[in-house]
């Protein structure tokens, strides 16, 4: 929607218990299309399930030339001690005037209700108001998806509204449910589950 050259997204390694968050590379086209040509996977995204490998190589390699120019761009999702790419996450756009940016996911369907992308969601947040100090992250999910609404909310994220026929998704216009966070309320969150100092002697 909104970008803009003059803030870099470094895009750096990032970890959780179970995943690594990284730049991709050519050698994980096979991963991502092992998961987007599901048509599950791809039935609330705004790509269509992939029919050949070489879309997927062509997605990374969309995404390294974002890496090179420093423009918002996603990450891999890898699990820890397999290698394997399960997902990705990343901005979908940033826009300076409100510093503000939106995030957006996909995973495959055999991670699906592991508290995965919760998890990555949660790191992601944690590095873009930390380390980029962005004041305010925005994500939606189709209204007939709530279990990416649920992963939202146990990350903090707040529901503003329905958008009525904001997008078009494989042909027809969609609803969606928009949430957001913004840096106070990380902050104030963060400080209620920082335990305190009676708790900690």
């Amino acid at each position: 929607m909104f970008s803009d050259d003059t803030m870099l997204f470094p895009m750096e390694r990032l970890t959780t218990e179970r995943l690594i968050l990284r730049r991709m590379d050519v050698s994980d086209a096979q991963d991502i299309f092992n998961y987007g040509k599901d048509r599950e996977v791809a039935r609330h995204v705004l790509w269509d399930a992939y029919q050949y490998v070489g879309e997927a190589r062509a997605y990374v390699r969309a995404m390294q030339r974002k890496y090179r120019l420093g423009e918002p761009a996603s990450w891999c999702i890898e699990l820890k001690g397999t290698g394997r790419v399960i997902g990705t996450i990343g901005y979908m756009w940033y826009q300076r005037d409100h510093n503000s940016t939106e995030i957006g996911y996909s995973l495959a369907r055999d991670m699906w209700n592991k508290g995965i992308m919760t998890e990555a969601l949660k790191r992601v947040i944690q590095y873009t108001f930390e380390d980029l100090q962005i004041h305010r992250i925005e994500a939606q999910h189709e209204v007939d998806n709530p279990a990416s609404g649920r992963v939202m909310q146990k990350c903090g994220m707040e529901h503003e509204g329905t958008l009525r026929g904001r997008l078009m998704n494989k042909g027809k216009y969609v609803d969606v449910d928009l949430y957001a966070i913004l840096m106070e309320d990380y902050r104030r969150r963060r400080e209620m589950l920082r335990p305190s100092q009676h708790e900690t002697r």
